[in-house]
């Protein structure tokens, strides 16, 4: 389902449009099937990003044990977490 084709696609537009909540909105509905969330990536703690980009970070999550969680598999990832570094973090 999700696979470095699609990771460049939407790190893509995350840098043209933002790491923002509006920026996931429209990630959803151009891949329906594919869960994101967004939030600042302070939140998600000591967890290494799946990929590092300029003013945001991106995780990996599962839902294959009928609970969400990260995961480092793109294999097993069934969406993804826009996370957005603060200023300071630039």
């Amino acid at each position: 389902m999700i696979d470095n084709a699609m990771l460049d696609a939407v790190e893509a537009r995350v840098v043209v449009a933002g790491a923002e909540e509006t920026t996931v909105v429209a990630l959803r509905k151009a891949w329906p099937g594919v869960h994101f969330t967004y939030c600042m990536d302070d939140d998600i703690g000591v967890l290494e990003p799946f990929r590092e980009a300029r003013g945001f970070n991106i995780y990996l999550v599962t839902g294959r044990e009928h609970c969400i969680s990260f995961t480092g598999s793109l294999e097993a990832a069934t969406g993804m977490v826009i996370a957005c570094l603060d200023e300071s973090e630039l």
